[in-house]
């Protein structure tokens, strides 16, 4: 009887860059339309990597419906993603995954649920709230809180005013400091949560947030604050992740691997563990 042989995890596919969109001066969207179709669930993530340059774990921001298109949107920050963005149309990149749980999209269903982003925070969010859109005849009510920097920085502001048209939906955003032409609001996030008790039925909501390891602790204290549970709190923690796959030990919470068991975690389950944030 002959033994069925393993698939190497640490092999890549190839994939193509169908286009690119400049989402800020520093954030690129890379959009890939895919030969062979990539079924994953909103959170999960893939390791996108440039030949010769390395790779690095990214969350898509696609939609996780339509498994032949892939969008994944990085802020520039070091060598690798200083090489992705010099990418253009029709330049390969290399693609494995996806790996992670994902968000409990299975929980929503009658719930109301928060979506909590900050800068490019935003991106993970976006293939949760795709997700969210196509579903809100089995959600009570969904709430996006979005905060930036400065105006320059807020990404896929061509597809708010679309969500806040949609039924059962509102979307409110935020930028830290004044501006000149800027007439929103102002301040961090978390001054947009000041009143969801008044927006959200507490007991009855999820709450989902993405963003720099600082503004994640400032949200879950503002969410306790305003009464929401530990178990009621999901956390993108998308930091430190390396191989995808829980071998090289470089992401660990506790006993729990942020590749393996998130990158979206409960709240309840690391709350107790030494640097959480």
């Amino acid at each position: 009887m002959t033994q069925a042989v393993e698939a190497n995890p640490y092999v890549p596919a190839l994939a193509r860059l169908a286009g690119v969109v400049d989402e800020t001066p520093t954030i690129k969207t890379f959009c890939f339309d895919l030969k062979e179709p990539l079924q994953f669930r909103a959170g999960q993530f893939v390791q996108l990597g440039i030949p010769g340059a390395g790779e690095a774990p990214f969350t898509p921001s696609s939609s996780p419906l339509d498994p032949q298109h892939l969008e994944i949107t990085v802020l520039r920050t070091g060598r690798l993603t200083d090489a992705l963005h010099r990418l253009a149309e029709g330049d390969l990149c290399l693609l494995r995954g996806p790996y992670g749980k994902g968000y409990p999209i299975e929980k929503l269903e009658g719930k109301e649920v928060l979506v909590v982003g900050g800068g490019v925070g935003l991106a993970p969010l976006r293939a949760l709230i795709y997700r969210l859109l196509a579903m809100t005849d089995r959600l009570k009510k969904v709430v996006i809180k979005n905060g930036a920097r400065e105006s320059a920085e807020l990404l896929f502001r061509r597809q708010y005013a679309d969500w806040a048209a949609r039924d059962k939906v509102s979307f409110e955003m935020t930028i830290d400091r004044p501006e000149p032409g800027w007439n929103g609001r102002v301040g961090v996030v978390t001054t947009l949560l000041e009143n969801i008790g008044a927006e959200v039925d507490i007991p009855n909501a999820y709450a989902f947030s993405c963003g720099p390891e600082i503004m994640l602790k400032f949200v879950t204290q503002k969410l306790l604050e305003k009464g929401f549970k530990p178990e009621q709190i999901y956390l993108s923690m998308n930091r430190r992740m390396s191989c995808g796959i829980g071998k090289c030990g470089r992401c660990n919470i506790g006993p729990y691997y942020l590749c393996k068991d998130g990158p979206d975690m409960c709240y309840a389950k690391i709350k107790d563990y030494p640097d959480v944030f």
